[in-house]
């Protein structure tokens, strides 16, 4: 099989892109008969038949024979053929990272979790990820020429058109997805988390048929996804979505950002491990005392864990974080207008520690004929989530449909 018109995206060829358009019809709406491609194509029998059958030789396309129907000539079902290629989706959090592999028709593959692993912006770190990544390669006992794209979710700024990332991983002149290109010898795409959070969630996830979505990524920081018409909304320069530095406070309290008053340093995983361990010196008792005192490490898992176990400053901290968050939805809101609210990231594994607060400040900052018409939902791919949407926006960046 060849990928000749897959992987050379300046074929720009009427035929090269409909046959790409044809793979979108499959993607979006699964198998179907050439009958049906006509219609949804404006193009002849003759015209999608010959399409049909050079997508079947370059073995993208399938023939699943024939659909059965109540009387005359029975038509040949087609769709994706999903061992034509894979994709490999690295999702990359501050202490681990989790790797998947879906194939061409998004499947699940393969998917290995909390591979341990430091965040820092660091060229060992930078080589710590590539040799995770070649050894997870090497586990699927797969041709590499198989694996047609590889997408990698990074926090921060991340520009996906010129490759480079400027919170992480930005210390050379070469952008970040050629340095990973040349290193791993394959296709690479870098793409922020929460916006391949919001990507999985709307292909494969709690979303069903809305078209218009905010993706609230609340984590050890607070980023937002935005989906507009059915398309991410990237902004100019590939650095829309950055909810946590919305400058809501008036405090001395100095981001991760450089700046002060920022929404994340009131709401995100790291203002919570930060106002317990406050909160503590100053006589507050907490479940993570021992912890603490012996200076063990107290990560967001330490954090949920302490959750879980109904510690009441845990919890006090939760939710009036929760409240501050509300806020900051209550004026996107206002300003998207959006048919649905996904609420993703580790702390929303609380549930309704997090989820009534917010609902609360919601009703109270938000306009009425605004919220009335909004749905809030809990993601459904949860930790999942950026691995799926690395592993689909990959295809979807090699296909041109982003």
């Amino acid at each position: 099989m060849t990928a000749r018109f897959l992987l050379t995206s300046e074929d720009a060829t009427r035929n090269g892109l409909l046959k790409k358009k044809i793979i979108h019809y499959y993607i979006a709406n699964g198998d179907a008969t050439i009958a049906e491609l006509c219609k949804e194509m404006n193009l002849s029998i003759p015209t999608v038949t010959k399409l049909i059958g050079e997508l079947q030789d370059d073995g993208y396309i399938v023939d699943f024979g024939k659909q059965e129907t109540s009387g005359g000539r029975k038509p040949s079902i087609y769709g994706l053929n999903p061992t034509s290629g894979y994709f490999l989706g690295v999702d990359i959090l501050r202490d681990r990272i989790n790797l998947g592999m879906l194939d061409f028709k998004g499947d699940k593959v393969r998917i290995e979790e909390n591979i341990p692993y430091r965040l820092e912006n660091t060229p060992a770190a930078l080589e710590q990820l590539c040799t995770v990544i070649d050894d997870f390669i090497r586990r699927l006992d797969m041709p590499k020429e198989k694996i047609l794209a590889i997408g990698v979710n990074i926090s921060g700024r991340v520009n996906p058109v010129s490759g480079y990332s400027y919170s992480i991983f930005y210390f050379q002149e070469k952008p970040l997805a050629q340095i990973l290109e040349e290193r791993l010898q394959m296709k690479v795409y870098i793409e922020n988390d929460t916006r391949a959070m919001a990507y999985g969630e709307y292909m494969q996830g709690i979303v069903k048929g809305e078209k218009n979505i905010l993706f609230i990524n609340m984590s050890w920081g607070l980023g937002l996804g935005i989906i507009i018409n059915g398309q991410l909304y990237y902004g100019k320069s590939g650095f829309s979505g950055e909810l946590g530095h919305f400058c809501m406070f008036d405090n001395e309290v100095l981001c991760h950002c450089g700046k002060k008053g920022c929404l994340e340093t009131e709401a995100s995983g790291s203002a919570l491990h930060r106002k317990i361990l406050e909160r503590y010196r100053e006589g507050s008792s907490t479940i993570l005392a021992q912890k603490i005192d012996e200076k063990e490490q107290v990560g967001l898992s330490e954090l949920l864990e302490a959750i879980q176990r109904e510690d009441v400053l845990s919890i006090e901290i939760l939710e009036e974080m929760g409240v501050n968050l509300g806020k900051g939805i209550a004026g996107l809101m206002n300003i998207f207008n959006p048919e649905l609210v996904i609420l993703g990231g580790m702390l929303f594994q609380t549930d309704e520690y997090l989820l009534l607060p917010i609902k609360s400040a919601i009703r109270k900052y938000s306009l009425n004929l605004v919220s009335q018409d909004t749905d809030f939902k809990i993601s459904k791919l949860k930790e999942r989530a950026g691995i799926i949407g690395a592993c689909l926006l990959a295809r979807s960046k090699i296909l041109g449909m982003i």
